[in-house]
Formats: structure tokens, C-alpha cells, sequence
């Protein structure tokens, strides 16, 4: 049995609740991915951990161009568990185009990679992600990784400390776990500055999470 739709109301009530919790001018981006399950995995770890936006590198062209027509897409509605009809999606042709809109527009990427030579490396725990107030987080295939171009135009490379014989995580793993961490520091960030570089601070700290039974799913 179905379980019925959310009404315009409630809907409209979960908005208002989770705006506080989500971060600003922090975007996600999935560089020429596999498949349209791998994207609407990320897009479902960006939406549930309030994650701005995310863009989508995609050469192929396999998602529509307009986020109206790109949301009532089936496969990918399925696939981020409706997510994508909550989350704005923005697709380029080339990682070059990407970059581009970004820097434009005042956003420092850093790219989740393993150590690479003549880069600034750290492990995802050691890093700052509040230094910047626009900051792009990219993520790769699990079969080529992040191209070298973004690797380039990134500040740093991020990777994720790994414990085992096998040392590589699945694309919807990997962001999940990396999106977490961001989105965790920066919502800390926000709770005690209203401003960037540790100015207007709150006399009262702002919560950080949705307590136990605030919270409610959304289709």
C-alpha cells in the first residue's frame, strides 16, 4: 500500500524548517559519471545533508540541459529517491565550462582524490572547509578518478582515510561520507558567525541539527 502524498502544507512546513540547516554557496560536483543511478545517489547524500546545488560534468549529455524538464526525468527521479525534484542540478559539457562558471563566480574547488604529487594533500578530517565561503567539492568516476584539468584549477586534494585490503569506495559512499564532513563543519560555522572569517558572532549559537521528532520525510 502506498503511502499518500505530503500535502501542500506540510511540504511547505518542511521547507521552512530545514532552510536554516542548509549551506550556502557550497556546491557538488560529479564529474562525467557512469551512470544516471551514480548521479542520483550523490544528489540524494546533497539534498539530505543540505548541500546548495549540485553540477554535473556530462559530456555525453545524458541529462536534460533545463532542471525543470531534468527533475520530471524518471530514471534519475528514482534513482536520487526524489531528491532531484528538491535539489537544483546544473549540467555542463566540459569540465573546462565548469570550471569557468565557478571561478567566475568567486568558488574555490577542492577535488576528492588520492595523493597527488605537487598538490596540497590532506585527509578529509584535517581539513578546513570553512576557510572559503564558496567552496565547490568535486567528485570523480570510481573508474578514471578526477580529470587532471580539475586537479589543476582545485586548491587541494581530499581524500578519505581507508582501513582496509580495499582501498576505494563507491561514488554515492564516498560523497556521502565527504558531504558529512563539509556540510557538518560548515553548519557549525554558521551556527556561531553570521559573517565570514569568524565576524558577527551569534550572542546565542543557532542549532546545528533538527531534533528528534521535528523531523519528517518528504516525497
Amino acid at each position: 500500500m502506498e503511502e499518500p502524498k505530503k500535502s501542500k502544507r506540510s511540504v511547505r512546513q518542511r521547507a521552512d524548517q530545514i532552510k536554516p540547516f542548509r549551506c550556502k554557496n557550497l556546491i557538488a560536483v560529479i564529474e562525467d559519471p557512469n551512470s544516471v543511478f551514480n548521479t542520483g545517489s550523490v544528489i540524494r547524500n546533497v539534498n539530505a545533508l543540505g548541500v546548495e546545488k549540485v553540477y554535473v560534468v556530462d559530456p555525453r549529455r545524458a541529462l536534460a540541459d533545463n532542471w525543470e524538464e531534468l527533475r520530471e526525468r524518471a530514471k534519475l527521479s528514482k534513482a536520487s529517491v526524489s531528491a532531484v525534484k528538491w535539489t537544483f542540478v546544473k549540467r555542463f559539457d566540459s569540465t573546462e565550462e565548469c570550471l569557468a562558471h565557478l571561478e567566475k563566480n568567486g568558488f574555490v574547488s577542492v577535488v576528492t582524490s588520492p595523493h597527488v604529487k605537487g598538490k596540497e594533500n590532506a585527509f578529509l578530517h584535517e581539513v578546513d572547509f570553512t576557510k572559503h565561503a564558496k567552496l565547490a567539492v568535486w567528485f570523480g568516476t570510481e573508474s578514471k578518478g578526477i580529470s587532471e584539468l580539475a586537479v589543476d584549477r582545485s586548491e587541494m586534494c581530499v581524500s578519505v582515510p581507508m582501513f582496509g585490503m580495499i582501498e576505494s569506495l563507491n561514488l554515492g559512499t564516498s560523497s556521502g561520507i565527504v558531504l558529512y564532513e563539509v556540510t557538518k563543519q560548515r553548519r557549525e560555522y554558521q551556527s556561531k558567525y553570521s559573517k565570514r572569517k569568524k565576524r558577527g558572532e551569534r550572542s546565542t549559537p543557532l542549532p546545528v541539527v533538527i531534533q528528534h521528532g521535528e523531523d519528517s520525510d518528504v516525497d
